[in-house]
């Protein structure tokens, strides 16, 4: 803990400037019914408006246009479930170069199709037996690729704060920031950059029941492996958290809150009738954590990042006409 953090509010700037012109500044959404049950005033950052339907594209850039020419020459590899994927695809493909990503067999037929729309080459793995890291690093050091994990990576994570900064930027200071949890790259980044501008802000992570790897883990002060979760929030199924995400998240997120897949379509339902947006269940853990009735107490002003919106109209009717 007393080492120097391996991202500072100093990246997540730099990453801004870097992605200026090139990613989304997504909007924030206000609504007095959502303010009305929530009972604070709430803004709801809509990363599913990101490139790619969700905030992954901010880290993959960052990282990938970092690379040189020689790197780029010979490709980039990667390794998801769907969302970072598609941004490390998309990346490439600006950055005149090509993507292989390692896919589970049960990726959404969604992500799939859009990560091969982009580009990129897509070799299969099954999640709950095989470890995706490792598979991972092997694939790209046989074909001498660069790879760009999902979230533990000093420029991923850098990217991704720029999503709390904009937030930030456009409402003021707020007393609490909810933000979902899957490798933890997001909450990282975003947490370095609020707590950086506003001190006192409460950051609170949101996980699904079945997967409370990173709660399990801050509550027991190191990183704790569960069996990968089975849960319809399939972005956030992940058995530990990263290495360099869990020393920032040490440091910076005050509290874990967890959700039921009940409450996530909740939130969907509630997303799409009330606010007319859709999100993905890995999407809406934040907002159905506030529509919940957590966290307690109540802060007056609350930040909700939407982290995204990559569900097809088959699965989305699936699970809102539950």
């Amino acid at each position: 803990m007393t080492a120097a953090p391996p991202v500072t509010f100093a990246d997540v700037r730099d990453a801004a400037a870097r992605l200026d012109g090139v990613a989304h500044r997504t909007p924030v959404l206000t609504s007095r019914a959502l303010d009305a049950l929530v009972g604070a005033e709430t803004f709801v950052k809509c990363e599913n408006f990101q490139r790619v339907g969700a905030f992954k594209f901010r880290g993959a850039y960052n990282a990938a246009s970092r690379l040189s020419a020689g790197q780029l020459a010979k490709g980039i590899a990667a390794y998801s479930s769907g969302n970072h994927a598609q941004a490390v695809a998309l990346a490439a493909r600006e950055l005149g170069t090509t993507a292989v990503v390692l896919m589970p067999e049960d990726a959404p037929r969604a992500k799939r199709e859009a990560t091969a729309g982009y580009g990129a080459e897509i070799v299969t793995y099954d999640r709950y037996t095989q470890d995706r890291t490792a598979l991972g690093e092997a694939l790209a050091e046989e074909r001498g690729l660069a790879l760009i994990p999902p979230y533990d990576h000093p420029h991923v994570i850098a990217g991704q704060g720029t999503a709390a900064l904009e937030l930030l930027e456009e409402t003021g200071p707020l007393d609490a920031l909810v933000v979902p949890v899957g490798g933890g790259g997001l909450i990282a980044g975003s947490a370095t950059a609020a707590k950086a501008l506003h001190p006192g802000i409460r950051v609170i992570g949101v996980e699904p029941e079945a997967g409370d790897d990173t709660k399990r883990s801050l509550d027991s002060g190191a990183r704790v492996t569960i069996p990968v979760p089975r849960t319809i929030a399939e972005g956030q199924a992940l058995p530990t958290p990263g290495e360099l995400t869990f020393s920032l998240n040490r440091r910076l997120v005050d509290a874990i809150t967890l959700v039921s897949d009940d409450e996530i379509v909740a939130a969907m339902r509630f997303a799409f009738e009330r606010l007319k947006i859709v999100l993905e269940p890995s999407g809406a853990t934040a907002l159905a954590a506030l529509l919940a009735g957590r966290p307690e107490p109540r802060p007056r002003r609350i930040g909700v990042i939407a982290s995204g919106g990559n569900v097809d109209a088959g699965r989305f009717a699936e699970l809102i006409g539950r």
